[in-house]
């Protein structure tokens, strides 16, 4: 009995002795696999700086603040792309943001039973599409509503604003930010959901329990409660947006100006290099990677804001 007891008591000791080394190896590993990211993200910054080094070189700050694009006269400035990746998303954010939170807020808070699961999956199917499938849609359906039936009405009732001016063309910007609303709708519609559910339900019955509306709770407690889950939301398919290709290159235009109207065609940042690195040399390449440095640090800008104003708001639930 004895000799079973100490044989038990010194592979228990064996094992204990094995821990900390596993423990060691299990670090390593997941603290290689967080400083891969980390490297990548370093070694696609470098390499996108250097090759846009030429451009910023050549061009200084004329290629921020430039509007023209010329490869005959080799001018090339990036603010017409900037101003038409940041209306088509600002569209793109107005329309697939408000319809997305509506949407969560009426399958957590007013849809019954029996809707919920099929609407929610309706959403998620959404998420799914290819982008090309988006533009060819768009192509065929949006395109001619918009120039048939939407933008003459527009431009008869609202045509002495500059937005509204112009021949209706169809593709533009006004449809390239409809579709991208489309697109971005679903992940604003999905992530908003699950944060509005996490709500505690002690709130929503505290506030009924008092005399409130369904109305009055959802906008007084539960979107008040829910507030930076929702704002990160807005956020990820704000970054969806900016940088769509597929679906903006086949509906925008593809035209390098800056134009007040949203009727007119237009360019963004990731439909030009989309429409024309394949034939790029020299300057062209550089510029293009160039707007592609440009668009990746515009994203992670406005992520970095979108993670500070989280933080605030945060802090300022819990006191």
């Amino acid at each position: 009995m004895a000799v079973g007891v100490r044989k038990e008591a010194r592979s228990i000791t064996r094992a204990r002795s094995w821990r900390p080394s596993g423990d060691a190896c299990f670090q390593a590993l997941v603290l290689a696999a967080a400083m891969t990211i980390l490297v990548i993200t370093m070694l696609f910054l470098l390499e996108l700086a250097r090759q846009a080094y030429p451009a910023f070189a050549t061009y200084g700050w004329g290629f921020l603040f430039g509007t023209e694009w010329s490869r005959g006269r080799r001018e090339f400035g990036a603010l017409p792309f900037i101003y038409g990746t940041v209306v088509s998303s600002a569209i793109a954010l107005a329309v697939g943001g408000l319809v997305g939170l509506g949407m969560a807020i009426f399958l957590t808070e007013l849809a019954p039973r029996w809707l919920r699961a099929p609407l929610s999956y309706m959403a998620e199917l959404l998420a799914a599409i290819p982008s090309v499938v988006y533009g060819f849609w768009g192509l065929q359906v949006v395109v001619p509503w918009m120039a048939h039936t939407v933008q003459p009405r527009l431009q008869e009732a609202l045509g002495f604003i500059p937005l509204f001016e112009g021949a209706p063309y169809g593709v533009g910007m006004l449809t390239a930010g409809l579709v991208l609303g489309v697109m971005i709708l679903p992940t604003v519609a999905a992530v908003s959901k699950d944060v509005i559910s996490a709500v505690p339900q002690s709130q929503r019955e505290g506030m009924l329990a008092l005399g409130a509306t369904r109305w009055e709770t959802i906008s007084r407690v539960v979107l008040p409660y829910a507030r930076a889950g929702i704002t990160g939301a807005l956020i990820l398919g704000l970054g969806r947006a900016f940088g769509e290709t597929i679906a903006t290159t086949m509906l925008i235009g593809n035209n390098p100006q800056i134009r007040a109207s949203l009727f007119a065609p237009a360019s963004t940042m990731a439909s030009i290099i989309a429409s024309q690195f394949n034939e790029s040399t020299g300057a062209l390449r550089a510029a293009l990677v160039a707007i592609a440095l440009l668009l990746f640090a515009l994203t992670l800008l406005v992520n970095m804001g979108a993670q500070l104003l989280i933080h605030r708001m945060n802090k300022a639930r819990e006191v």
